[in-house]
């Protein structure tokens, strides 16, 4: 039986974290979550529909709340508190993200702005209610691990980009909620987390298809939406 955890203690100087700050701490995180390269501050700029000098300001003062590490001309890194409170604010997304889709029959292309204005006003208590309430879940509607209220974080060990599946049979594990139409379009197939899906030999201009295992439907996906999905090989596939 899973134990009640009490909620770790905030790091320091997260009262002071602006709004803005908190979307900067928990992007720069979630740039390398899935073995993507380390955000820049152009990135983060273009990320956040702002100007370099902007960001440079921010993180400026995040480093000087000792949650960031920024150097000339370097991407940016989090600090131990940085990441302590950057995990926080995922936890948070992520709980509300499965919340809205659970329990108030939100779709999942949806839940992302939603979950994007409640985290920062959320408190610590409600969201593990929201926990409790849900039986504890260990991934969003999308398939992004919830972190636990620790910290610990638990992507899959064996998930691959879509981009880099050989021809087979897979389970798909993750799919990233930036497109909501491709999200979309993937529902209508009955493609989301959990589903086994057959996945054929990419075609010449880098398009793949893919299709519920046992289905003769098939969706062909374009080379930017390739790289949305994550899928886990079967047994059968080891």
């Amino acid at each position: 039986m899973r134990q009640e955890h009490t909620p770790a203690t905030p790091p320091p100087g997260s009262g002071e974290i602006s709004r803005v700050a908190e979307d900067f701490l928990k992007a720069i995180w979630s740039a390398t979550e899935w073995g993507g390269s380390p955000v820049t501050g152009k990135a983060l700029a273009e990320r956040f529909g702002t100007t370099a000098a902007n960001v440079s300001d921010t993180m400026r003062r995040l480093h000087a709340q000792g949650l960031v590490i920024h150097e000339p001309y370097q991407p940016v890194r989090l600090t131990a508190a940085g990441q302590r409170h950057a995990v926080a604010m995922v936890r948070k997304h992520r709980l509300l993200e499965s919340f809205l889709v659970r329990t108030l029959g939100y779709s999942w292309e949806e839940v992302h702005d939603e979950a994007e204005n409640l985290e920062h006003a959320v408190s610590d208590t409600l969201i593990e209610r929201i926990d409790s309430l849900l039986g504890h879940p260990v991934h969003d509607p999308h398939g992004d691990p919830i972190p636990t209220v620790a910290g610990a974080t638990r992507r899959p060990a064996h998930a691959v980009n879509l981009a880099e599946a050989l021809p087979g049979t897979y389970e798909v594990t993750r799919i990233s909620d930036e497109d909501p139409g491709l999200l979309r379009l993937l529902a209508r197939h009955g493609l989301r987390p959990g589903a086994l899906v057959d996945i054929a030999a990419a075609e010449a201009n880098g398009s793949l298809a893919l299709a519920p295992h046992d289905d003769e439907a098939r969706v062909v996906l374009r080379p930017e939406a390739i790289r949305a999905l994550w899928v886990t090989a079967t047994a059968a596939d080891h």
